[in-house]
């Protein structure tokens, strides 16, 4: 039996839940993860998890032993990249999970660089909206908008999102512009909700002068995805609130107008999260590094 193989068998069922789930995670086949774990249990002489037919869940000792083995692999990992990062760059595989609209501006803004910068690192970027449970789901770290109340997670602040409430100028031609956030009661409003919260719209707030109001618009068409949200607006089928780099695009000069101008909504905390048990990498300190560097020179996402 190789220990440190069986060792990392039972961190990723352990995390999951699952030995399929884990298995995938491995590249390795469910049978293989099953007989390492069994092996081990064997070696030890205790059971380490409860099996039934629905689920995975960890034995009082595996509790124990599965955190034993989490800060030797970690160990492990890290006496491996010190040696390796005297000899160059950080390399490997690094899995990143960004929202969709964040995802698209990497593309054309940043990625280039983070690439060139290290050339070793296989980056693998997943784009969604939805929260992802990064330990099941082995993602080594994920940028979120908003507001971070999870204890599990470390988070670092890295820049802030700055809404503008936008709209096409042909649905300005043909419905005319709101002068005033209470105005857009009478118009088509693009609203914009999170995957885990379905039925939920996200209220939507407006300051000057003083004066502060927030609305929640029922809206004609609400979307939970970014990207496509951005272009519902551009497509002219109503009004909405987009990041302001989405104005800033030189491509697509025209395409969108601000309106309520002088009306500001908060900018929102933009955090790069990692889990806080876990060793944090030479290949995830660089992308936080760099990210953060992108955030700060770019228009739209400085930290307020």
């Amino acid at each position: 039996m190789d220990k440190l193989k069986a060792m990392e068998a039972l961190i990723k069922v352990v995390d999951t839940g699952s030995f399929t789930r884990a298995a995938e995670l491995l590249g390795t086949p469910k049978a293989t993860v099953s007989t390492l774990i069994q092996e081990l249990e064997t070696q030890l002489g205790v059971r380490l998890l409860h099996r039934t037919t629905r689920k995975v869940t960890v034995t009082v000792d595996g509790a124990a032993y599965y955190e034993r083995c989490i800060r030797l692999i970690d160990d492990l990992r890290e006496a491996d990249e010190s040696v390796s990062s005297r000899q160059g760059s950080p390399g490997g595989r690094l899995r990143v999970d960004v929202p969709t609209s964040l995802g698209s501006l990497l593309m054309y803004a940043g990625l280039s660089d983070f690439m060139a910068r290290y050339p070793k690192i296989s980056l693998e970027l997943g784009c969604s909206d939805r929260l992802v449970d990064m330990v099941s789901e082995g993602v080594d770290c994920v940028i979120r908008v908003g507001e971070v109340n999870d204890p599990s997670l470390a988070a670092r602040r890295i820049g802030s999102m700055r809404l503008l409430t936008c709209a096409a100028p042909a649905y300005l031609a043909a419905r005319g512009e709101p002068q005033h956030p209470n105005d857009l009661v009478s118009h088509q409003w693009i609203s914009y909700f999170l995957s885990h919260q379905p039925g939920r719209v996200l209220p939507i707030d407006f300051g000057k002068d003083g004066e502060r109001i927030e609305l929640s618009l029922p809206g004609a068409l609400a979307l939970n995805d970014s990207n496509v949200h951005e272009d519902a607006v551009r497509a002219g089928l109503g009004i909405g609130q987009l990041p302001s780099y989405a104005l800033c695009c030189p491509d697509k000069a025209g395409e969108l107008v601000e309106v309520l101008p002088g009306w500001t909504s908060d900018p929102m905390p933009v955090f790069v999260l990692y889990p806080s048990n876990r060793h944090l990498s030479t290949r995830v300190q660089a992308f936080v590094e760099w990210v953060a560097e992108f955030f700060e020179r770019t228009p739209g996402l400085r930290r307020a």
